[in-house]
């Protein structure tokens, strides 16, 4: 099909799957081979051409499964909620969810918190098919954190919450919150598996003095920024009282709006709003099962399909253990193409190849790495997955894509960089019993110090 224009040392050829490219023009290569060497994508084309042209290397057998792109997760919190998953009531409002659980939950972790539920939450994302993670922002040890992102081989953004507001922990000064991003971004510099971003929280959680000096430090170190705004109602009525303004165009005044920023949520935009993200080319990371879990309006107020549709750069994202409660970039997807499709009744408008293309490409252009992931093509970065039919099913005869957003089939087997890091559907870089016996007790400690005893809205009969 295509091959990189110098030869390259194979290690690992992928063989027999039903390739989806995801490039430019979205060609499917059927029966067809991928072949990585030195972390990247060497060249596609017929598994015979390249098994003959690379007799030496490893061979991974994708036959009766689809070969896609590793997915892009623009959006996820990888500490505070993922050691007590399916704690947080799911009836409470969002303050009380915040400044209730979240809140003590994270004050209380300790350092080794930090890393295992990373860890924890990063396998449960490469298990589901993600390579690459959008961390959405640590409080106090992100350097225990990248441990834990790389301890199981998966590729992720970093970044350290910062604040100026006065009473709530680990705030400070602007200076000192960007002189902590600074060198947090040194740290963990662009081309490692793990790269550090300037990272606010968003929200009402900065000054505009923070918002300008942390875009300015984005453009100056070349990386991107991410920071929450308007999941719900919230933001945009605390802005117009404070500014005048609604949170975007109070942004754009700022100077702050540009292709370095990546929104997360942007649920309850206005028509000047959407202009203004258009315009700057902001990129938004869309979690509809948060905002559906949470009762946020999205049904009410989501654009985010019209955004895509007029060019914007829009991803997908799973959010927190106790907002999205999974961690499958693929039901994300089938969840924004059906709320597209029915918040507009339109059938034939937004289906399961808009959708699939947010998980790949889109998430990629949208956190700016459009030209090292997102795609399977020659010199771009080895991470792909091999996905199987799920239990008895036969493979779909049909299209692969609706078979992989609408359908059951399971990622098998995860490259990141080259590496297997999971084969069969188990990880190859941990002990995941282990990894998971651990949490089972940090969890437990963790509760007691943040004084929290979760309690079933059920009763709980101890049945021996």
């Amino acid at each position: 099909m295509s091959a990189a224009s110098e030869p390259e040392r194979v290690d690992l050829v992928v063989t027999g799957g039903d390739v989806l490219t995801m490039n430019a023009r979205r060609e499917v290569l059927a029966g067809g081979a991928v072949a990585l060497g030195g972390g990247r994508v060497v060249e596609l084309g017929s598994s015979a051409e390249l098994l003959a042209r690379h007799p030496t290397a490893e061979t991974l057998d994708a036959r009766g499964c689809i070969v896609a792109p590793g997915l892009v997760n623009t959006h996820q919190h990888l500490t505070g909620d993922p050691l007590v998953q399916g704690c947080i009531p799911d009836t409470i409002d969002t303050d009380t969810s915040i400044y209730g659980w979240a809140v003590p939950i994270h004050a209380a972790h300790e350092p080794v918190d930090d890393e295992i539920a990373a860890a924890l939450e990063a396998l449960r994302c490469l298990r589901a098919g993600t390579t690459t993670i959008v961390e959405a922002g640590t409080v106090a040890h992100p350097d225990r954190v990248a441990v834990g992102i790389d301890s199981v081989g998966a590729r992720a953004t970093l970044g350290q919450w910062g604040w100026d507001v006065e009473g709530v922990p680990f705030g400070g000064t602007v200076d000192e919150v960007l002189d902590r991003q600074r060198e947090l971004v040194g740290r963990h510099p662009a081309g490692r598996r793990v790269e550090g971003w300037v990272t606010l929280v968003g929200h009402s959680m900065a000054s505009d003095e923070l918002l300008v000096g942390a875009s300015g430090l984005a453009r100056e170190l070349g990386v991107g920024m991410t920071m929450h705004l308007s999941p719900t109602s919230s933001d945009p009525d605390d802005y117009l009282e404070r500014t005048g303004r609604r949170p975007v165009e109070h942004l754009a005044e700022l100077g702050v709006l540009g292709p370095h920023l990546l929104l997360a949520h942007a649920v309850w935009l206005d028509d000047r709003e959407v202009e203004l993200v258009l315009e700057h080319d902001v990129a938004i990371a869309y979690c509809p099962w948060a905002y559906l879990r949470l009762g946020q309006g999205v049904t009410v107020a989501g654009r985010h399909a019209e955004i895509v549709e007029a060019g914007g750069r829009i991803g997908l994202g799973c959010d927190a253990a106790n907002a999205a409660d999974h961690h499958d970039i693929r039901r994300t997807a089938a969840l924004a193409a059906g709320l597209a499709r029915d918040m507009r009744l339109r059938p034939d408008r937004f289906g399961a190849h808009d959708a699939f293309a947010l998980a790949t490409i889109g998430g990629a252009a949208a956190m700016g790495a459009a030209d090292r992931i997102g795609s399977l093509e020659p010199g771009k970065q080895a991470d792909l997955v091999v996905f199987e039919p799920d239990g008895l099913e036969h493979r779909p005869e049909g299209d692969p894509v609706l078979a992989l957003v609408w359908g059951t089939t399971r990622a098998r087997d995860v490259v990141v960089a080259g590496e297997v890091v999971v084969r069969g559907g188990r990880s190859t870089m941990v002990d995941e019993e282990a990894l998971v016996a651990e949490a089972v007790e940090r969890r437990r400690h963790l509760l007691a110090r943040a004084g929290i005893t979760p309690r079933s809205a059920w009763p709980v009969i101890e049945a021996g």
